[in-house]
């Protein structure tokens, strides 16, 4: 899970602060360990693609200059709906807005919310 928070997040907090920051309880599971995993690679491989169709949707805002948690959920969000494809969409948008209120700054939802369904609504599906 260290791993996985540090590649997305480009971080380098130990996972005894993350776990107390998110709540989670005692170690987590292998298969949570390779769903986390499975997202990180995932993102890795297609980083390129993402990151351009976030471009394409955050009209006027250049990605670096994006908090890193709402790029961070940003690019989750978009692996998820673009080649993941095992949740619906509501739910991932759903998703992704829920960890932008809880980790993300007070105009981090509205802005998630955006981009997601502007790329939801378009032909990036």
């Amino acid at each position: 899970m260290k791993m996985a928070y540090e590649k997305i997040f480009d971080c380098d907090d130990t996972y005894a602060t993350v776990s107390e920051i998110s709540g989670a309880v005692g170690e987590p599971e292998a298969e949570d360990i390779d769903f986390a995993n499975g997202i990180v690679d995932g993102i890795a491989e297609h980083a390129e693609e993402i990151d351009g169709v976030i471009a394409s949707a955050a009209k006027g805002w250049a990605l670096d200059r994006m908090p890193k948690v709402d790029i961070s959920v940003l690019r989750v969000a978009v692996y998820e709906l673009l080649f993941d494809k095992k949740a619906p969409q509501k739910v991932i948008i759903n998703e992704a807005v829920r960890i932008a209120t809880k980790y993300g700054g007070d105009d981090s939802p509205k802005f998630i919310n955006g981009v997601l369904g502007t790329i939801a609504s378009s032909g990036d599906k």
